[in-house]
């Protein structure tokens, strides 16, 4: 087993960074959840990086790792890749430090992200379909011109910078017992749990550290398994920030070394822990920064390690597209039994709609919207399909609407 002061990233080094990031960004405040202390059973806090300047985390560990340039390679500017939080942090800090910026992002990249990194004042080139893709070509622009490639996060001055978060943390919630971090590459977890170590002589107790992904961009689980670096064949997640196909190995083997576990949670987790946010904290943060809130309201990971104690979920960004809010709303709410789609195959005649929705008015429940098709292979003629969307209270009331539709004689097919 590797030990702490041979890791590649010392406590030194992230202490140097706090230092260098005095003045340049927010210190981000904690908030107390009620709710999550009562399904738990003990207390939870959520560390708001989503309030960062930028958006997110990610200004931290690239000002550092920018600040640090000669001035030789200030001149040749930088060049960095990334689906939106690791641009936008480059680019404000390459505007602070008066260095030109070039940022390839993926063709899918949000239009709010792409935005505010032009805002910035970096020149934004969209290149292929994915960050692994926007990656190498960022790297073939930096050998080609001699720009300086800014990783977002296998290096370790950006794995010190992300670090100052888990100072922070311990100064804010100095009795923590457990912390959640979202993963993507690895820089944030594993900068986080180098300074978290370091402490926990001084703290005189061992505190839980979990990694938390999207189980469709899970990189890590595979990874530790094999001990190596085990890249996925396909990446698909709301979470866009951690979609990421191939762990960083610098992170990775930090990780390795000092984090307790990987969690992964659902799309549905996911888009909850989103909504929940939203309502009872008033936060916007987005897929990516809900994960560990995820993790903590699955009760697989309650149940795997019993109390977690005093626990700090840490909120990585709050950079989400509105249209993406749109359907995560959506979704969140429909896994949450609150909202209702269903289809149903109709004959196409007068009174039909209004005994469908006499039924859905009985059982309480509201229509949102409705469409009609009679353009499809499976319909005799004469008949439509038909799809409601409606507002509902909970699981056990979609089943009650679901059963009144039923014993009427239809045939509901649950879309959302």
């Amino acid at each position: 087993m590797t030990r702490l002061e041979e890791l590649p990233v010392q406590l030194h080094d992230i202490e140097k960074a706090h230092e260098l990031l005095d003045g340049v960004i927010e210190r981000t405040p904690v908030a107390h959840s009620r709710a999550l202390e009562t399904a738990l059973g003990s207390p939870v806090f959520f560390k708001a990086e989503n309030l960062q300047r930028s958006g997110s985390f990610k200004v931290r560990g690239a000002y550092v790792r920018m600040a640090k340039l000669s001035a030789e390679e200030k001149a040749r500017g930088v060049v960095a890749a990334s689906a939106g939080n690791h641009a936008q942090g480059v680019a404000l800090a390459a505007s602070k430090l008066g260095i030109d910026a070039r940022i390839y992002m993926p063709m899918g990249a949000a239009l709010p992200k792409v935005t505010a990194t032009r805002s910035h004042g970096a020149e934004v080139v969209l290149h292929g379909s994915t960050v692994d893709e926007a990656l190498a070509e960022a790297k073939r622009y930096a050998d080609e011109t001699g720009a300086v490639f800014v990783h977002p996060f296998d290096n370790a001055d950006i794995i010190a910078g992300q670090g100052t978060l888990g100072l922070e943390i311990l100064e804010q919630v100095p009795d923590v017992d457990t912390i959640l971090v979202g993963v993507g590459g690895g820089g944030l977890l594993a900068g986080l749990s180098v300074a978290v170590r370091a402490k926990e002589k001084q703290l005189g107790k061992k505190i839980r550290i979990i990694g938390v992904q999207a189980e469709h961009a899970a990189a890590y689980p595979p990874s530790l398994a094999a001990d190596a670096l085990v890249p996925l064949k396909k990446v698909t997640t709301i979470a866009d920030g951690i979609a990421v196909g191939r762990p960083g190995q610098m992170p990775f083997d930090i990780i390795k070394e000092l984090v307790d576990d990987v969690h992964t949670v659902s799309e549905d987790d996911i888009a909850r822990a989103l909504i929940f946010l939203m309502e009872r904290n008033k936060f916007v943060v987005e897929p990516a920064g809900s994960v560990p809130v995820a993790a903590v309201m699955n009760s697989a990971i309650k149940e795997k390690y019993g109390d977690l104690g005093t626990t700090v979920c840490l909120l990585s960004g709050g950079n989400i597209d509105p249209m993406l809010m749109l359907k995560v709303i959506q979704r969140g709410l429909s896994a949450a039994g609150r909202y209702l789609t269903v289809r149903l195959m109709l004959t196409d005649r007068p009174g039909e709609l209004t005994s469908i929705s006499s039924i859905i008015s009985a059982n309480s429940a509201n229509v949102t919207g409705v469409n009609y098709t009679g353009a499809s292979g499976a319909l005799s003629m004469g008949e439509v399909f038909i799809t409601i969307d409606m507002e509902t209270k909970g699981h056990e009331h979609c089943e009650e609407v679901l059963g009144a539709l039923k014993e009427a004689g239809y045939q509901p097919i649950v879309v959302y």
